[in-house]
């Protein structure tokens, strides 16, 4: 049987030394810290959010962009429900540009409330009277993050905590793809059927004990974690691959963020909720067929898509009022800086405001993030038809127990 397994606690199952993760958002792909033992409490940095509208299965159907420290659980549960507005019954208003943290939360518990079940049953109306007490002391937790504890035995193990009420009430399945492979018998016996947080009690308790045997069996342990720090295995992902329903919408957890998922084809997706995107109409989903990183961009109905702006992409006709704004907004730019400094217009020289103006631009651009984006930051990046991106190392908000 398995251990006893201990209430989450502040701070507690981390790997010793390990850094605590920066609020922010994960990715497919990117090497993923230590996890933590429970999501840091905090109160939603972001009041509001922008809503992005894609032609999905023939409707106008919103979906809800991620800012730098957005709350990724709350974000990808309520997408699920807008792709499935059909079943759900969740719709924005068609003009729907901004949507607030407390708009969503009322949203999700109408949602909620609309899970009551028919029969008369005093049984099943107590029991959902109490699942829905739960699932309230619960929903706050989906602004600030969830604590999540996998079980490395499959895509749908986890250590069952009150967290997951909302998911069962929803009837949205969480998966994970952090698994161990059966061909490698040691690790498998090192990792057994242990959660997360008991591994990491195992491996501390093995490394202090005397007999070699138990040293070694918790080196076995610690190297798993290590060598599989992006919490995504290829035997996670075949298994994944394989669990999934065909056009099934469901959350999956990793790199300790929460992102929706579907399956198209039999490959993987996950949607593309980077704030950077917005603009980016055929920018909607992104492949998870490995574990290395790097991905595709699709749009709405998985074709393969691209960023614009770099070689091989399709030449797009100059846009005339495009190129007068930025010459107005150059302009503008020029004259701000000759008031600040109590000049004439005319008493700067062609080429002291070409450099005055170069120099502004330049600040510009160092102020924004690298052009290769994550979920959850702000600026796209192009990249050519069909090229994939190697992610890079994240800042994450959502943590493991």
């Amino acid at each position: 049987e398995d251990a006893p397994e201990k209430q989450p606690t502040e701070g507690g199952g981390a790997l010793p030394g390990a850094p605590v993760p920066c609020p922010g958002a994960g990715a497919v792909g990117e090497p993923a810290e230590p996890p933590q033992a429970r999501t840091p409490s905090r109160e939603a940095e972001a009041d509001f959010y922008c809503v992005k509208w894609i032609t999905w299965k023939g409707e106008r159907t919103p979906i809800i962009m991620q800012s730098e420290n957005g709350p990724c659980p709350l974000l990808a549960i309520m997408n699920i429900l807008f792709l499935q507005w059909k079943a759900s019954g969740v719709k924005l208003p068609p003009q729907k540009e901004v949507v607030t943290a407390e708009e969503l939360m009322a949203h999700l518990g109408d949602c909620i409330l609309s899970t009551q079940p028919r029969e008369p049953s005093e049984g099943l109306q107590l029991n959902f009277q109490q699942n829905i007490n739960d699932t309230m002391m619960v929903l706050p937790k989906l602004s600030t993050g969830l604590d999540v504890n996998v079980r490395f035995t499959g895509v749908s193990d986890f250590e069952y905590t009150p967290e997951c009420i909302v998911f069962d009430l929803l009837n949205v399945p969480l998966y994970h793809g952090w698994l161990v492979d059966p061909q490698s018998p040691e690790v498998v016996q090192a990792v057994g059927k242990l959660s997360y947080n008991q591994l990491v009690e195992k491996i501390i308790t093995c490394k202090q004990a005397s007999d070699s045997s138990l040293v070694s069996e918790g080196l076995v342990a610690e190297q798993f974690l290590e060598s599989t720090a992006s919490q995504l295995t290829y035997h996670g992902l075949c298994e994944l691959t394989a669990a999934v329903r065909e056009g099934e919408l469901s959350v999956f957890f990793r790199n300790n963020h929460f992102s929706t998922m579907i399956k198209h084809k039999g490959h993987l997706y996950l949607l593309v909720t980077d704030q950077g995107f917005l603009q980016e109409e055929r920018v909607v989903w992104e492949s998870l067929h490995n574990v290395d990183g790097d991905s595709c961009f699709c749009d709405t109905d998985f074709h393969l898509s691209h960023a614009p702006g770099k070689e091989g992409a399709t030449a797009a006709p100059p846009d005339h009022h495009l190129q007068q704004r930025q010459v107005d907004q150059d302009y503008m730019i020029a004259l701000s800086l000759q008031q600040q400094q109590g000049q004439d217009p005319s008493a700067l020289s062609d080429l002291e405001l070409a450099r005055q103006l170069q120099q502004e631009e330049y600040q510009q651009q160092q102020q924004q993030p690298p052009s290769l984006p994550r979920q959850g930051r702000a600026q796209p990046g192009g990249r050519p038809a069909g090229e994939r991106r190697q992610r890079q190392k994240p800042d994450l908000d959502c943590t493991l127990l």
